[in-house]
């Protein structure tokens, strides 16, 4: 493979990132229990209120991770065009999500999880480190986000 391009800036990293997170239908969600036993799944997210906001039910591996752990590694499927996030967790009941936030999943997707089993949860996930990049030569500056605030 050879590298042809120029590294994108800062700011056109952080706007192809802000793109995804509003396209994109399915993000990798990567958890870890109290042993410390690793579980990547993808689910389906709506990006709302500078929030990822996935559903999954609360008895799933997932579900319980997210709920105890308070974090969660989420990236998008592609190689070439890599984006990292790491995020603090919230958990909501589908009585307690928000609504706006429950609607944008519906009207991204087609699936309201508050109409289906109980056992469906709600994680606000808010962003406290972004990373991105394509290829090698874009490694340097990739941290366009650390502690919850953006570089760029």
């Amino acid at each position: 493979m050879k590298i042809t391009g120029h590294a994108r800036s800062p700011g056109q990293r952080k706007r192809d990132v802000m793109s995804r997170l509003e396209r994109e239908t399915d993000i990798w969600v990567a958890t870890a229990d109290g042993t410390g036993l690793p579980c990547l799944v993808p689910l389906w997210f709506v990006w709302h209120g500078e929030a990822v906001w996935p559903s999954t039910r609360i008895t799933s591996r997932t579900g319980r991770n997210l709920r105890d752990g308070g974090r969660a590694g989420l990236a998008f499927g592609d190689t070439r065009d890599v984006v990292l996030l790491d995020g603090e967790v919230t958990v909501f009941s589908s009585a307690d999500v928000p609504g706006p936030a429950a609607e944008a999943l519906r009207a991204k997707t087609g699936w309201d999880p508050r109409g289906d089993s109980p056992s469906y949860a709600w994680f606000r996930i808010r962003l406290r480190a972004v990373e991105a990049w394509h290829e090698e030569h874009e490694l340097r500056g990739r941290h366009l986000m650390r502690d919850g605030v953006w570089a760029v």
